[in-house]
């Protein structure tokens, strides 16, 4: 919750137009970036990202819906550093966070669905640029709504928790529950690894269906 603490510091986000300024910090720029990437995607032969689909989308989705161990998905290990939001204030804070995180390709990513969208664009360019473009555009939506709407959604718990530690004893059950919060936590992620390494497989098949019968 690095973020969630940060962005508390002087931002009223419990106000409506305020969260819906902090989903468009991520959302806006994840659209303009996936939108250039789908343009410039499309010139890649579809025939390529089936293969891709097939292949990226086998493997990781048997590894994560068994859990076995595998190669790491492809992704960067760089977090936003904290000099870059030293003393800035909470807005650009946010506009910081929303231009770096709301795209995706910059930070870690703990899924490995995330690598397979741009061959999903590819593949999409077969119907046309336009059509590249647009599947960018939405996927930069969603990733970027979905990552502001986590952010928003941990500080929520955040200031929850800071009420419910507040009085007497406020060391004991603030240690249970943080404890309980971490283990709900690490339940959340193994759920969510097994549920994206699913749809990676039933992509996998589709994309070998698609080129058995294209090809």
């Amino acid at each position: 919750m690095n973020s969630a603490v940060s962005l508390a510091a002087g931002l009223p986000v419990g106000r409506p137009w305020a969260r819906c300024l902090v989903v468009a910090a991520y959302a806006v720029p994840a659209v303009a970036v996936w939108s250039l990437a789908g343009a410039l995607l499309a010139l890649v032969p579809f025939a390529a990202g089936l293969v891709l689909a097939v292949g990226y989308g086998g493997y990781y989705g048997v590894t994560e819906v068994t859990g076995m161990r595998g190669l790491a998905a492809p992704g960067r290990r760089w977090q936003v550093p904290q000099t870059m939001l030293i003393d800035a204030p909470p807005w650009r804070r946010v506009a910081v966070w929303g231009a770096i995180l709301g795209p995706g390709f910059l930070t870690r990513n703990p899924y490995a669905g995330f690598g397979l969208l741009p061959a999903a664009v590819v593949v999409a360019g077969m119907a046309g640029t336009r059509a590249a473009v647009a599947l960018g555009a939405v996927i930069g939506l969603a990733h970027g709504g979905a990552r502001a709407i986590a952010l928003l959604s941990d500080l929520g718990a955040l200031r929850v928790g800071v009420v419910a530690g507040a009085g007497a004893g406020a060391g004991a059950r603030a240690g249970a529950g943080g404890a309980a919060a971490q283990l709900d936590l690490l339940l959340k992620a193994v759920y969510a690894r097994r549920v994206d390494g699913a749809v990676l497989i039933a992509i996998a098949v589709a994309a070998a269906v698609l080129m058995v019968s294209y090809f």
